[in-house]
């Protein structure tokens, strides 16, 4: 294994210069620095993270809290996750994951026993029980998701309130009236996970302002729930012509009965989804969509949690805006 030592000869730098390198404690010049960085990188040099962080006091981890829950769509937070990791790799952090559901117990175990530098959360509710913990403790941390109150924490997150808006908007443009939104799993709505109820707020506030007709029910997803969703959905409203769907396992069951009852797509009915890309371009009709960002999330929430370790970044909300592709799934509304 190489050593400190080892690379401060091979760099013809003391080890004290090198340890400064490491730690950016201080200031070293550019070529000194690009010095030490060329040996570190030539010798394979990997700084031994025990002493590190008694060095420096930081263990230069990330903790990466997801509850992986059956009602969530797991590759879109993988997704989010493994961007999180890359990033952080980029900038000299690891990445500890954290599963569970424990709520605030895990926010004050990681902020009580120095596990991890600082935290990022996934799965966000409105009024999220984790939220004064974060704003008592220390510890730097970055929202993937937006809280109803923002104050005092960062966060990032696609807007969603807009996204609702831009499907309502696309759909009324090609003059559809009646619109279904198909949305996620009952208990993700009795949580008031953020984004979920954003999206609805956006959709609902944009179809009043534009007068027309919006009918939102739940759906665990898969061919027997979607079924039953979609019938309750046409009795109710046997006019609507336009769908909004913000549920990937949803997805092909939808299209699959509307093929089944003879309804095509986009002729007679049109479907938009909130999805991730690769979600709507391997449906069996492209969808036309608005592409969750997973990756660009992870980047961001990344960098903001970084510059706040490193003192310079305060809080903040980031929202993406969205933006809709128009594929094969939409078109103008049928004649009645």
């Amino acid at each position: 294994m190489v050593t400190l030592a080892e690379v401060a000869q091979h760099a013809g730098v003391s080890a004290s210069t090198v340890s400064y390198v490491l730690s950016g404690k201080r200031s070293i010049s550019v070529n000194t620095r690009q010095r030490v960085e060329r040996s570190i990188r030539e010798l394979g040099y990997h700084p031994n993270a025990g002493a590190r962080a008694l060095a420096s006091s930081r263990s230069n981890i990330i903790a990466l809290m997801i509850p992986l829950r059956t009602d969530m769509y797991v590759p879109v937070m993988m997704e989010i996750a493994i961007a999180v990791a890359t990033t952080a790799r980029t900038h000299g952090y690891d990445v500890l994951l954290l599963t569970g559901e424990e709520g605030p117990d895990t926010v004050r175990r990681v902020a009580g026993s120095g596990l991890a530098d600082g935290m990022i959360l996934m799965d966000v509710e409105l009024d999220d029980e984790r939220l004064p913990l974060l704003r008592e403790t220390d510890r730097p941390a970055v929202l993937i998701g937006l809280p109803a109150d923002t104050t005092g924490l960062t966060c990032v997150d696609l807007d969603f309130k807009a996204t609702g808006a831009l499907c309502v908007e696309h759909l009324a443009k090609r003059g559809h009236r009646d619109i279904a939104v198909i949305g996620e799993a009952p208990a993700v709505y009795e949580r008031h996970t953020g984004f979920a109820e954003r999206t609805l707020d956006g959709l609902r506030g944009r179809a009043r302002e534009l007068g027309l007709r919006l009918l939102h029910r739940p759906c665990e997803g898969g061919y027997d729930a979607m079924a039953v969703t979609l019938a309750r959905i046409l009795d109710e409203r046997p006019g609507t012509t336009g769908f909004v769907v913000q549920n990937e396992s949803a997805v092909e069951p939808l299209l699959a009965l509307l093929r089944q009852q003879g309804r095509a797509v986009p002729e007679d009915v049109s479907v938009v989804a909130i999805c991730p890309e690769q979600v709507a371009v391997q449906a069996s009709v492209r969808l036309t969509s608005v592409a969750v960002p997973a990756q660009e999330m992870g980047r961001l929430a990344v960098e903001q949690l970084v510059a706040k370790l490193d003192g310079r970044g305060g809080d903040e909300v980031l929202l993406i805006a969205p933006e809709l592709t128009v594929r094969a799934s939409s078109g103008p509304a049928p004649v009645q």
